[in-house]
């Protein structure tokens, strides 16, 4: 039986050579997104695997230097990858390149290993931290959001895509430092109803570096009666 799909690729290939997200490298017709040296490398965290482990410390962590005088409970947290090295290019590939395609496949990574893991079985839905309207509509896309709607797909938990709003449209949180980042993020986000009762939301953002953005928009669902957010 001829692969169709396969001579398709390989034709496509030679009109539109594909490369590799991390190392540049010229792909085959069997490798999406990374060569076959990149994917066997990528630095996994499998933080999946435990509800304790480095991602959840680290956030608990810079919630605990924050708010020293209230109780928040221990926040599970979970990361496909380290974001180091030259495997920073794949969620840039998402945000600032608009590669949707790489974005829903490693987003299945993730929520396939997530769906297998019962330390993430008591979840009532899935919550992506927003972008205010004006940079959506300039991207056309919120990349988080992508994100939450692949994992909903493999682990069954509804998307509540409307639960928080950006209200300012804040700077960029590349470009800021330290103290600067929490002022940014002040009165950023609401949330955007009040009709929902729930004990446990899993947050989604694409990339977490100093917790600051997770930190603001887990407040603000706590403000609004939400016992835990993961």
């Amino acid at each position: 039986m001829v692969a169709w799909g396969h001579i398709g690729r390989c034709l496509g290939d030679l009109l539109l050579p594909r490369n590799c997200l991390v190392c540049g490298r010229r792909l085959g017709s069997r490798e999406d997104h990374l060569c076959i040296h990149c994917a066997a490398d990528i630095p996994f965290t499998y933080d999946w695997l435990r509800v304790h482990n480095p991602t959840s410390d680290r956030f608990n962590a810079i919630v605990t230097l924050k708010h020293p005088d209230t109780y928040t409970p221990y926040v599970q947290a979970a990361a496909l990858m380290y974001y180091s090295g030259d495997y920073q290019a794949i969620p840039k590939a998402l945000k600032y390149h608009a590669n949707l395609a790489a974005g829903r496949d490693f987003a299945r990574m993730l929520g396939k290993r997530l769906a297998e893991s019962p330390a993430w079985a008591d979840v009532d839905l899935v919550v992506p931290v927003p972008l205010h309207w004006t940079r959506r509509w300039k991207r056309g896309y919120n990349q988080a959001a992508l994100i939450a709607f692949e994992l909903s797909k493999l682990t069954g938990i509804p998307v509540y895509e409307d639960l928080l709003k950006r209200v300012r449209n804040t700077r960029p949180q590349k470009n800021l430092r330290g103290a600067e980042r929490e002022n940014n993020l002040k009165g950023a986000f609401k949330t955007g109803r009040n009709d929902v009762s729930l004990k446990s939301v899993m947050l989604i953002d694409d990339i977490y570096t100093t917790g600051s953005t997770m930190d603001s928009a887990a407040g603000c669902l706590r403000e609004q009666g939400v016992e835990g957010v993961c």
